[in-house]
């Protein structure tokens, strides 16, 4: 059977972030393919041509068009780290942490991660199911394509597991591509933490008990873990992520985002996928990434949400030669954000990137913290047509008009996920 040809044409300019399917690094990050009167052939999920609109038009005479209005033509976004799957949102921590308390204390006072898990246990799978879909709905409307989704307000081995049944559900439902990970090590469970070595008797349940199941239906691709002072320490997170590994589960870190506890430098040397957050890291920290073939994904919004006045060192992480990434670290207590621009916006108002390097970090890079750079995050022959449309004319425009949607069509693996009349 044929497959039918679609072509995207009439863009003002096209960001393809065309090159090597792998991490980016120092000046590379520079180089977003930006270029005029250039379009794309799809057919079925795949990208077959890239070439510009005339030469489209006479190789695929005959073929549907969507016309691009001349606006911006570009890779879909790749959100490579967010909790979307949780009940109801915290509003009163965000007041909380307007008088001072600060995040950790909220914490200790049972609030915070803790308070999600108290929501998530009392809901059925149908109404976590229910909720996710028009976050995603949101996430894709501003050109987000692929997204990553954490468990981890679950944090007993049942609602674990609940969660991530939900999360795959999400993932066979489509449109975006979902990519599932365990994050059953967002904390210590607090009927846990009364106990002696509660610590480590939640963690042999996480080996012993939730990996095998997680691995028998294929529930998850990564394991990841909070590695931070107070609630899983180096040592603690190396057994977590060896044992995810055991079962086939890839390494990432939630790293060094509200102090160093060098968890960067023990994501480096376990080969994780990603180190992510980084507020905190120290200079042997960038070192170790840099020297890695970990991605450092920065999460801007949260440390804006959370109103500590600081973010992760993305200037000092390129120029060391860290591949960086950006991703929105969509959750209810610290990044309530589905609006994905804005994470561009950050990314060269407060980590101080070029436009091209934020492009790259939100594409990209984004895909190589999830194992996909060779499938997804450009716009190139044999690639996903994982792509966005944008009502701008500058690549450049995106990241500047903060706050606006200006997204009007979405499409992941060929498969429209939003399109505006």
């Amino acid at each position: 059977m044929t497959i039918p040809t679609t072509l995207f044409v009439n863009a003002a300019q096209t960001v393809t972030c065309a090159g090597p399917g792998r991490a980016r690094r120092g000046a590379e990050m520079r180089e977003a393919g930006v270029c005029s009167g250039v379009g794309l052939a799809v057919e079925g999920a795949r990208i077959v041509a890239v070439a510009p609109d005339e030469e489209l038009r006479q190789r695929y005479a005959g073929a549907s068009e969507v016309d691009c209005q001349r606006g911006l033509l570009a890779p879909g976004f790749v959100d490579s780290h967010t909790h979307a799957v949780f009940g109801a949102p915290r509003y009163a921590e965000h007041e909380l942490r307007a008088t001072g308390v600060p995040y950790m204390e909220i914490a200790r006072q049972g609030g915070g991660i803790h308070s999600s898990v108290r929501d998530l246990r009392a809901r059925s799978d149908e109404e976590l199911f229910a909720l996710a879909v028009p976050r995603l709905a949101r996430l894709a409307a501003g050109g987000v394509t692929t997204l990553e989704v954490k468990s981890g307000y679950g944090l007993s081995v049942h609602d674990e597991l609940r969660s991530l049944r939900v999360i795959k559900r999400l993932a066979d439902a489509g449109p975006l591509r979902v990519v599932p990970t365990c994050l059953a090590a967002h904390e210590i469970p607090l009927e846990y933490r009364e106990r002696t070595n509660g610590g480590d008797e939640w963690i042999s349940a996480i080996c012993e008990d939730l990996y095998p199941v997680v691995q028998r239906e294929q529930l998850a691709v990564f394991a990841d873990v909070f590695c931070e002072p107070g609630v899983y320490g180096v040592d603690a997170s190396r057994r977590v992520l060896e044992g995810g590994r055991r079962y086939g589960l890839r390494p990432k870190l939630h790293a060094d985002e509200l102090h160093d506890g060098g968890a960067a430098v023990l994501a480096a040397a376990l080969g994780a996928v990603s180190a992510d957050h980084l507020a905190a890291v120290s200079p042997a920290g960038v070192a170790a990434l840099a020297g890695s073939s970990t991605v450092a994904t920065a999460l801007p919004a949260t440390m804006l949400f959370l109103g500590t006045g600081r973010q992760a060192p993305v200037r000092a992480l390129i120029e060391a030669g860290a591949a960086v990434a950006l991703a929105s670290d969509f959750n209810p207590g610290t990044s309530p954000l589905q609006a994905f621009p804005l994470v561009l916006t950050l990314a060269v108002s407060e980590l101080r990137m070029l436009a091209a390097e934020a492009w790259i970090a939100a594409t990209v890079n984004g895909a190589a913290a999830l194992g996909l750079a060779n499938e997804t995050g450009q716009l190139a022959v044999g690639y996903r047509a994982d792509i966005a449309l944008h009502a701008v004319d500058d690549y450049r425009a995106l990241p500047y008009w903060f706050g606006e949607r200006l997204c009007f069509g979405s499409w992941s693996g060929g498969r429209a996920c939003h399109v505006t009349p």
